[in-house]
């Protein structure tokens, strides 16, 4: 398993961006999530006054008690209904020390005299959207320096929304070589079946954009016949890619990857289908068969998905021309693991439209 320091990333071990940490129904129980991202332990809850959720860090200052991990006999459990979240707060389950979603601590049971300051926890930013909770992840502890995930189509009532995202589970690979699979056009055709027509790249600000064309033997029709199936795939950041396609039905397709531990992340998959009926609004065939669609995206991603749980790391490939701009690539994820105020170096090393020796420009042939 290789480290980003073996990638030769930058100052950084885990990069700045949003990232997916929880699918949003784990939370619909009011009870607290212990989860770990970027080497670190928090608690993920709900509050039950607002709604609200909340991320902290997971360790209590008083004696280092986590705060969300499975508890089932501690009476601040037990009269809490099985859950130590109290209104917009959660208590620690072994003193009972309550901290707002603020991460300061509100109340000690048994203490008269004033908290102290350093009775706190580290809070993060997290928005709730898609169906899913993010959190801004920034070494430099910076705002958000781009909008959380979002689409348009979310809220048509002519598109089926993911009834939940694919949990794929935890992948023991650094997450460069997952991000090297936006650039990659040679892989097209040995392992999704693709007879690519078009393809170009292109690297701006903070995104990272394939656009290809062409037949696709994994995703085809009714018939086994694929059609001509579109795809404008952009990384927003380093951890989001939202793909449009267009073909055999319109979809945006959601993947998403988190560091768990250097070398290791969690990957989810969704998928959002315009009414395959064409319907203002949808309807119980259009969701069978945008579930059925769903499956089939996931299984096409399994197909890369199969190959990096197998690979070793790539940390010198030996990239030909044909490849595809590995190099632009892996320069432009170089600004996530550096610090912001180095950000443009990267940036004018890398930005611009590339396509690969051999292959026809996706824009240039749509403009003919």
């Amino acid at each position: 398993m290789a480290t980003t320091k073996d990638y030769r990333l930058g100052e950084f071990t885990y990069p700045r961006g949003w990232f997916m940490i929880a699918d949003a129904r784990e939370l619909d129980t009011h009870k607290p999530l212990a989860v770990r991202f970027f080497g670190k332990d928090f608690a993920l809850y709900r509050g039950r006054a607002s709604g609200r959720v909340v991320l902290l860090d997971a360790y209590c200052p008083h004696m280092k008690t986590h705060l969300a991990a499975p508890n089932n006999t501690s009476y601040v459990v037990l009269d809490g209904g099985g859950s130590n979240v109290e209104g917009d707060d959660i208590r620690c389950p072994y003193h009972a020390w309550r901290f707002g979603p603020d991460g300061k601590c509100n109340d000690i049971p048994y203490h008269t005299g004033e908290i102290p300051a350093a009775a706190c926890v580290k809070t993060w930013t997290v928005v709730e959207s898609l169906g899913a909770v993010w959190v801004w992840h920034d070494p430099e502890g910076g705002e958000p320096e781009w909008a959380h995930p979002t689409l348009p189509q979310w809220d048509d009532p002519s598109w089926v929304r993911w009834q939940s995202f694919d949990d794929l589970g935890t992948l023991a690979q650094h997450p460069q070589e997952v991000i090297d699979n936006i650039c990659d056009y040679g892989h097209l055709g040995p392992i999704h079946g693709s007879t690519v027509q078009r393809y170009e790249n292109e690297f701006r600000a903070h995104t990272a954009t394939q656009r290809q064309c062409g037949p696709h033997r994994t995703l085809v029709g009714a018939n086994g016949v694929s059609p001509i199936l579109h795809t404008v795939t952009t990384y927003h950041g380093p951890g989001v890619l939202i793909s449009d396609l267009t073909g055999l039905y319109d979809a945006v397709l959601v993947i998403t990857h988190t560091p768990v531990d250097d070398g290791v992340i969690r990957v989810w998959h969704s998928l959002l289908v315009k009414s395959p009926g064409q319907n203002a609004e949808v309807t119980l065939p259009d969701t069978i068969a945008a579930r059925q669609f769903q499956d089939s995206s996931r299984l096409s991603f399994m197909q890369d998905f199969e190959v990096w749980a197998n690979k070793g790391p790539c940390l010198n490939g030996m990239f030909l021309p044909s490849d595809g701009p590995f190099m632009k690539a892996r320069v432009w994820y170089k600004q996530f693991y550096n610090p912001r105020a180095k950000k443009q170096e990267y940036l004018e090393q890398c930005e611009g439209v590339y396509v690969p020796r051999g292959a026809v420009a996706y824009t240039e042939a749509a403009e003919v």
